[in-house]
């Protein structure tokens, strides 16, 4: 059974440097580090092969608006018959403070409309997740935050952030034990 990691965004130019387009940012630097031999456009998103340690795993970028990803994600894991646990989506989160990480096994949504909407597709909360912080929106109107543009500093921040950790996804391969990458990383 292959792996899956999802990271979260908006397609497009005009939202490539957005604080939602966090998770985009997180696959670019894992595939920067892991590289993959093919890659496709399928299932209303955009999707790298990579195997690690033996294992295949999927590198995935939807391209179905944040706000739909569970439309995306539910089909891959269906198509390629994903066990839940073997599964990780990263996404942008305006509670954490900018760049910090968090790994989480379950949970609500937080007002994450794209978390709400693979919660409505995959019918658990129960989902590995890495969360990565984009700040507080302070005075912005949530919407206006997360679909801000970042200083080049700030994605270069996260970035550095990713390959600090990016060693998770061999962890995940070996262990397959999210308490564990938690307890490592968090």
């Amino acid at each position: 059974m292959p792996k899956l990691i999802v990271g979260l965004g908006n397609p497009g130019i005009n939202y490539s440097a957005t604080r939602h387009n966090a998770g985009f940012i997180a696959i670019d630097v894992l595939l920067e580090k892991y590289g993959f031999q093919k890659q496709t456009e399928n299932f209303k998103s955009e999707i790298y092969f990579s195997n690690i340690k033996g294992e295949k795993i999927l590198f995935v970028k939807p391209q179905t608006f944040i706000n739909l990803s569970g439309e995306a994600i539910i089909s891959i894991i269906n198509y390629y018959k994903i066990n839940i646990e073997d599964f990780i989506v990263i996404y942008d989160d305006k509670d954490l403070e900018f760049s910090n990480i968090r790994f989480k096994n379950n949970g609500s949504s937080a007002g994450h409309n794209g978390i709400k909407n693979i919660i409505n597709h995959l019918k658990t909360q129960n989902f590995n997740r890495l969360k990565i912080g984009i700040g507080s929106p302070g005075q912005y109107k949530i919407i206006d935050w997360v679909l801000s543009k970042m200083s080049q500093e700030e994605i270069d921040l996260i970035k550095e952030k990713i390959k600090s950790i990016s060693n998770f996804v061999e962890d995940f391969i070996l262990e397959n034990d999210l308490k564990k990458i938690m307890n490592k990383f968090n």
